[in-house]
């Protein structure tokens, strides 16, 4: 929780360059960036630290990511495990608390600001990130078969009980983020191929929030937009900063 605070301060980005010996038990590697996400990582089910959840270093990230710097790290292959930082913390779209919900929501967003990255988030074989940003803004509501079938493998067949994420905040955070991912053609395009319209507008309608609604509605304007429309549309959503902003 201090170290949540503390972040806040533009000069603790400087954390993405200190190193020191990491704990046997953690099995990460100096740098401490890793050592943290590591922590957060085994720290879910107190496994790690009978005492700690971890939850609040959610927010550490989401404050760091604000940073081209540490957006860069989160995006980039690890040399001591092979795997990409991103990777780790989208697992948790769907946890338990409330907190990790929350901070890694806003992780991923912050990160999707840097456009260059977008490839990597699309790719299935790098951060493949739709699944774990569609599946939380999806309920158990019945799609047209047709629909349902070009959906992501994730999101076909729900089962009845599936529930959508219950904080309006999240929800919209991630409706966020897809619009971000759409800046590209490539990612309007994909999200156009796995029918997202269809799960935009059933949030929209089943979730009764204004901030979600307006996020909604500004997703729905870039993908059915004709392209040269989309780009432009899509462009502005990251240039105007009262659209859709850093959290």
């Amino acid at each position: 929780m201090l170290l949540a605070n503390l972040v806040k301060w533009d000069t603790l980005k400087g954390i993405l360059e200190r190193r020191q010996t990491p704990p046997d038990a953690l099995g990460s590697d100096p740098l401490v960036m890793n050592q943290l996400v590591d922590l957060f990582v085994k720290g879910a089910d107190r496994s790690y630290n009978k005492h700690s959840d971890y939850d609040y270093l959610a927010y550490v990230f989401a404050d760091l990511a604000k940073h081209p710097e540490v957006r860069q790290y989160f995006v980039g292959r690890q040399s001591y495990d092979d795997a990409i930082p991103l990777t780790k913390l989208k697992v948790f779209t769907e946890h338990k608390s409330d907190i990790r919900r929350k901070g890694v929501a806003s992780t991923i967003k912050n990160v999707a600001f840097d456009v260059a990255s977008h490839p990597a988030f699309l790719a299935e074989e790098e951060i493949n990130i739709l699944p774990y940003i569609l599946l939380p803004i999806t309920g158990s509501e019945a799609y047209d078969e047709e629909d349902m079938l070009e959906m992501l493998p994730d999101l076909q067949l729900l089962p009845p009980d599936k529930q959508r994420e219950p904080d309006p905040n999240v929800v919209q955070t991630h409706v966020e983020t897809l619009t971000l991912l759409s800046t590209s053609r490539e990612g309007r395009d994909l999200m156009r191929n796995v029918k997202v319209y269809p799960i935009i507008r059933e949030t929209h309608l089943r979730v009764n929030d204004e901030g979600v609604q307006e996020a909604c509605d500004r997703l729905v304007q870039v993908l059915m937009r004709d392209e040269e429309d989309s780009e432009t549309a899509a462009r502005g959503d990251i240039d105007d900063d009262e659209r859709i902003v850093e959290v």
